[in-house]
């Protein structure tokens, strides 16, 4: 099982899948749910268009193979290179972008700002725009277990948001991500990634922000008491929640876009875990097919995979 490529092609499609019915309300969804992959829609994207998730994520995959280590001035470079519209767009423009990310890409731009204190550090800096992109960063410190691990998450992380609620939520991420690299189920790596972050962070006061997730019992909260707006905390809340409540790549991505309002960051963050877990063989091929550059994907994580697999 090819963990790699399954996880950033699961993370393309949730996202891809999300694009269409962005900021679309769940009580609409609930009338009309997604099934399938479409186009058009929010942003009038043609099937398969992936958005700013999915172009970040791939600039740390390919800063990664080019560098064969984190270099944060590399990824920063990279991601402005995206911002301009030169690099990983899916069909040569930018069409979505959160403001706190063009605001911190355009202070390494513009003013020479370093790619560590380039992001917002106030608590109104705490969308998912770092959450949504930081996945590669968990096959690459698997594979390099002498790299401090919170220090690698904190850089990546702080190119766009540095406050630590942003930290944390990136933290859990690639941790329950790395568990499942490793062979773990879904439930197993879930409470291992509780108990970590109760072990790393005992004293960090915003740990109780995450008190939901950290209980050990998200899959138990009914659906209505799961948000999915942009604020990081609902992200991945609802991701987890979306992971452990089905049984199937494609249950899980469909379940987390249908949660409504920022649905392609859900999809991406939610299909990026569920992509390691099931598999390449677990992903609708037709998906794969649709997807927006999906040869140049594929030739990317095969770069990435003579490193780091």
């Amino acid at each position: 099982m090819n963990k790699i490529k399954s996880g950033i092609l699961g993370l393309c499609i949730g996202d891809a899948l999300g694009v269409p019915v962005e900021f679309l309300g769940r009580d609409l969804l609930k009338r009309t749910p997604l099934t399938d992959m479409i186009g058009y829609g929010s942003h009038q994207q043609p099937a398969g268009t992936w958005s700013d998730d999915a172009s970040l994520t791939l600039c740390l995959v390919e800063s990664l193979a080019e560098c064969g280590s984190l270099n944060l001035n590399d990824l920063a470079a990279k991601c402005v290179d995206w911002l301009r519209g030169t690099r990983w767009t899916p069909h040569g423009e930018v069409f979505d972008i959160g403001i706190a990310t063009r605001q911190a890409l355009e202070r390494i731009a513009q003013e020479s700002v370093q790619p560590e204190r380039a992001g917002g550090e106030d608590e109104f800096s705490n969308g998912n725009g770092s959450l949504m992109r930081i996945l590669p960063l968990a096959y690459y410190l698997n594979a390099n277990e002498q790299e401090d691990f919170i220090s690698a998450v904190t850089g990546v992380s702080s190119i766009t948001h540095r406050h630590p609620i942003s930290i944390l939520a990136c933290v859990f991420y690639v941790k329950y991500a790395s568990y499942l690299i490793r062979g773990k189920n879904l439930q197993e790596s879930y409470l291992e990634s509780v108990e970590y972050m109760k072990e790393t962070f005992p004293a960090n006061p915003y740990l109780a922000r995450y008190e939901r997730l950290l209980s050990g019992q998200i899959a138990q909260l009914e659906e209505t008491e799961i948000q999915s707006s942009g604020y990081v905390i609902h992200t991945l809340e609802a991701s987890v929640w979306s992971l452990l409540t089905t049984n199937s790549y494609q249950e899980a991505v469909l379940r987390a876009v249908n949660l409504g309002e920022d649905t392609d960051t859900t999809g991406a963050v939610t299909g990026g875990l569920a992509g390691i877990y099931y598999g390449l063989e677990g992903l609708p091929q037709q998906w794969v097919q649709m997807l927006a550059r999906a040869d140049d994907i594929d030739s990317l994580c095969e770069r990435f995979e003579t490193i780091f697999n």
